[in-house]
């Protein structure tokens, strides 16, 4: 029975001993044999509280709190979304190729084998190239009026959905488009988090109301398996293969006070959907607005800024940049617990990036200047966030048009301390934004040198 054999295979494969907190994904349903077993459907999400004595079993935990056994070959560890090439939704773009090129690149003839490129005589369109029968057909896709069609008849939305349909159906084409070409360097995203045990349900997914708007698409309240998540609705265009990276670096990162991702759902024919947990009382920023001095206390601030920089001080010790830290990306839960998100900027440290699209005001001189981030330019992010957080969401540097922020910055200027704000958070602000990114304390020194000072 083949079942048989690729559950033991599973088995053998899982020999090694799983860490406390390591995430699994169930692949079957379990009913359970003794009173000690922990009962899951398939696609459940399992946290390993402990391994047993016996290799095959693991002590765990369901999204519920229910604790209980649960077979190993039944369940899928959940890794982070790596790759040294880069994850797209359509492998099979070549961009700027010429037609010649295109034919090198499904050969050896193989029937059905495909790319699409950018149109070398009609800029704007594209040209599907398709392997038949020993020749390779070009296939004018015209752009018209925001569709995309080859014979005038139907018309697709996107790329993706045109694939889509001609893998179904040749309608009129030689054949059916049957194995794509991989752009050298790309993987396809959606099979990426299938293995890494990242796909989600879309059955399972219910949308009810938005519940925000960013720069990309709706964010939805959702309800996944009876439980309440966010979820960020993004289209398949231009933005979409930014979201894909953004939820990559999230499956790498698990923390209290990061947004945790629990899934993607990569639709054929239509949409993305990033599946996160649900955060009751949405971004910090409009929660000390709306709260205010009446409501919300000096332990109540101090715990926001424990939460936020045990959050950096995790990027920091596995050594990514968030490098868009603002109390606008920075989430409440229902029991006022404040976690870190919006990881669409977030990198491996030590690389460049466009500065276009920076929020000047957050963002530390030398990054501004010369693209150089590190985890030195966003702890003077988090200087400005605690700026924030203790003025009780101001807009930071007031009054001072936007255009003569960084100059004055880097003629010295600081914005005072937020009225009523203790001395020693005051001071470690000023030491956040030291000119000299080398001479800014690291989270950890943050933690140490404030929050041990000020906890009681």
């Amino acid at each position: 029975n083949s079942t048989i054999v690729h559950k033991l295979l599973l088995s053998l494969l899982s020999q090694a001993s799983w860490p406390q907190g390591t995430e699994c994904v169930a692949r079957y349903n379990f009913r359970g044999t003794t009173q000690y077993d922990l009962p899951f459907n398939k696609g459940d999400i399992l946290t390993i509280i402990f391994a047993t004595k016996d290799p095959n079993w693991y002590k765990a935990k369901n999204s519920a709190g229910q604790e209980g056994t649960i077979p190993v070959n039944y369940v899928q560890k959940r890794e982070g979304v790596k790759s040294e090439g880069k994850l797209s939704l359509m492998p099979w773009f070549h961009g700027k190729i010429s037609r010649e090129q295109a034919e090198q690149l499904l050969t050896p003839p193989e029937t059905g084998l495909f790319l699409v490129r950018e149109s070398t005589n009609y800029p704007g369109d594209y040209t599907l190239c398709v392997s038949c029968e020993g020749k390779v057909e070009h296939y004018h896709i015209v752009y018209k009026d925001g569709k995309l069609t080859i014979d005038a008849e139907e018309y697709f939305d996107n790329l993706m959905q045109l694939v889509e349909h001609y893998t179904e159906n040749a309608d009129g084409l030689c054949t059916i488009l049957i194995k794509p070409k991989l752009e050298e360097g790309t993987f396809a995203a959606k099979d990426a988090f299938r293995r890494s045990g990242w796909a989600l349900n879309r059955e399972e997914l219910k949308l009810q109301h938005s519940i925000g708007k960013g720069e990309f698409g709706d964010v939805m309240l959702g309800d996944y398996r009876g439980s309440k998540v966010a979820v960020k609705c993004i289209k398949h265009d231009a933005t979409a293969q930014a979201f894909v990276a953004e939820a990559s670096v999230m499956t790498q990162l698990r923390h209290n006070n990061l947004v945790q991702l629990l899934g993607v759902i990569l639709e054929e024919k239509g949409s993305l959907f990033i599946v996160t947990e649900y955060m009751a009382k949405g971004s910090l920023v409009d929660y000390l607005r709306s709260r205010g001095r009446t409501v919300l206390n000096a332990h109540s601030l101090l715990k926001f800024s424990l939460d936020v920089c045990a959050a950096m001080e995790y990027l920091e010790a596995n050594n990514f940049v968030h490098r868009d830290l603002a109390a606008r990306n920075v989430l409440v839960s229902d029991d006022n617990i404040a976690k870190v998100s919006d990881f669409g900027m977030t990198k491996e440290a030590c690389s460049t990036q466009d500065t276009a699209k920076l929020p000047i005001k957050w963002t530390s001189p030398e990054a501004l200047r010369d693209k150089l981030f590190s985890t030195k330019s966003d702890v003077w992010s988090f200087g400005v966030l605690l700026w924030e957080i203790y003025s009780f969401g101001r807009l930071p540097y007031p009054k001072i048009p936007l255009k003569d922020v960084v100059p004055r910055v880097e003629k010295g200027y600081r914005m005072e301390a937020p009225d009523g704000c203790p001395d020693v958070v005051y001071d470690v602000m000023k030491l956040c934004w030291s000119l000299n990114a080398f001479a800014r304390p690291t989270f950890h020194m943050l933690k140490e040198r404030l929050f041990n000072r000020l906890w009681r």
